[in-house]
């Protein structure tokens, strides 16, 4: 009577084993970010990649970096300048004004317009550096039938300092009004100058505009750009179809953010800005860029805490402090530029600069907010450097994000006035972008095992099977040295328990 029961007693101990083990694989899949991390990812092609692999994106990276900026080297000036002298254009003769100055004809491909003065003052200048003065600015529009018609009803008042040296001849450049779109064919200025008498020596007006022929590249240049991303965008999550969400990499994650935004940041709708004369089109350019780029900064900081073994990602630990630096980033760039619009499509010669009072509060409180990034981007980084050692399987992980991320930040330029700043800036965020979608894409090659968890058919082929699917030129890693001894184990033991 008690043989049946020895049977009855090993099952049911081998099945309160497979519900542990069911249990405990659960719980596995619910904690993916602990030092299991490191074996549950998506196979990445950067983990795959040789030396000379290596060496051959950052190849192809340059080479393409390069000929964004050769184009752009080799292409038209980005703003086109017109200049007049105040005395020609003076209606009484008066060197202080009243100055009636007609623009060139424009198109929408000029896209904005600003009129600038470059006052030259007497000998003795020394009483007059920084010395404020009144201007009187009234504009007026031309319409293709030649009508014109009085943009604002009021005449503009404004109060600008001079910023001038004893060894300078000519003051420093003042903007007198800036158009955001052009609404009209030509425009019509009258400017005048008060409390300065007769102690201007001369003035230079310019008018400055988008040459029409840097339009025209800019739009093929982004329309190349749009397309490519497009496509980068497309063959990065055909090549994440078959693996579950839950089992991307935080690299793949984000690359399924980025990669969209990168699309925006392009701008599919920027030709809508030479068929449409609005403020909204720039509005709505200007806000895409500043989304990808604090997007791209909140990624480096993720990536690079992320590279910790003991990485524990909690919304309050983890992601709030980086949101609230980045976000307080994101809200001031963007609080300036709609600021600066609403009050322009007001009051044309109105500047944030020199019209807001909290201005330089405002400054000062961004650059703390981008000195704290910084400071905090660099303490990341060194952290995950002192525990690298610890962890060779994110070694290239990191020496390729590291690398890149340095690139972009050292070649990004301080401003894009120049053609080759311009196209060399756009070609360098996107180019960083699709090298990092190609590295963190799953290699074509690599099957990923949890189509085949817990198999142990397949994982005792270990020592075979694993040469002909991941190669043998490479060091077997976490993710296929977990699994296989994991089913190796439970093999055993259900054999032992039979």
């Amino acid at each position: 009577m008690e043989r049946p029961e020895k049977p009855v007693l090993g099952e049911m101990k081998q099945l309160c084993r497979r519900i542990q083990e069911a249990c405990s694989e659960l719980k596995e899949d619910l904690t993916p970010y602990k030092i299991e991390r490191f074996y549950r990812l998506a196979p990445m092609r950067l983990y795959t990649l040789s030396k000379r692999h290596f060496v051959l994106v950052f190849v192809v990276f340059f080479f393409c970096f390069g000929v964004s900026t050769l184009i752009g080297v080799s292409g038209p000036k980005i703003i086109s300048e017109n200049y007049y002298n105040g005395l020609s254009v003076s209606a009484n003769g008066s060197k202080t004004g009243p100055f009636d100055l007609r623009s060139q004809p424009l198109s929408n491909y000029n896209q904005q317009l600003w009129l600038t003065c470059i006052i030259q003052l007497d000998s003795n200048i020394a009483d007059l550096s920084l010395r404020e003065f009144g201007m009187n600015v009234e504009l007026q529009g031309v319409m293709q039938d030649a009508s014109v018609m009085r943009i604002s009803n009021n005449m503009h008042n404004k109060n600008r300092s001079l910023h001038c040296t004893a060894h300078q001849q000519a003051c420093d450049e003042i903007i007198v009004l800036h158009l955001g779109y052009l609404n009209y064919t030509q425009y019509k200025i009258n400017v005048s100058f008060r409390n300065l008498q007769d102690r201007i020596r001369n003035v230079t007006f310019v008018f400055k505009m988008y040459n029409a022929t840097f339009s025209q590249v800019e739009i093929w240049f982004r329309f190349v750009f749009v397309v490519m991303t497009f496509i980068v965008t497309c063959v990065f999550a055909h090549s994440l179809r078959k693996f579950s969400m839950r089992d991307w990499g935080v690299e793949q994650k984000w690359m399924s953010v980025l990669l969209p935004l990168l699309l925006l940041y392009n701008d599919p709708f920027f030709p809508l800005s030479f068929l449409v004369n609005s403020w909204f089109p720039g509005t709505l350019d200007a806000f895409f860029q500043a989304l990808f780029l604090c997007a791209l900064l909140l990624f480096w900081l993720c990536v690079y805490h992320g590279l910790r073994v003991q990485a524990d990602r909690r919304l309050l630990t983890f992601y709030l402090p980086k949101l609230l630096i980045v976000g307080l980033l994101w809200l001031s760039a963007v609080t300036l530029g709609i600021w600066q619009t609403v009050n322009e499509l007001q009051d044309p010669t109105y500047q944030y600069k020199v019209d807001i009072q909290n201005f330089q509060g405002m400054k000062i409180f961004f650059l703390l907010l981008v000195a704290v990034y910084v400071l905090y981007l660099l303490f990341l980084v060194l952290r995950a450097c002192s525990e690298l050692k610890n962890t060779p399987y994110t070694g290239n992980t990191h020496t390729h994000s590291h690398t890149h991320t340095l690139t972009s930040v050292l070649g990004s330029p301080e401003c894009v006035s120049a053609p080759a700043e311009f196209l060399s800036f756009y070609g360098l965020l996107n180019f960083y972008l699709y090298t990092l979608a190609f590295v963190y894409s799953p290699s074509t090659s690599t099957l990923y095992d949890s189509q085949l968890k817990d198999n142990p058919a397949f994982s005792m082929l270990n020592d075979s099977d694993d040469d002909v699917i991941y190669g043998s030129d490479y060091e077997e890693t976490p993710l296929q040295n977990g699994r296989a001894i994991k089913a190796s184990a439970k093999y055993q033991d259900e054999s032992g328990s039979d």
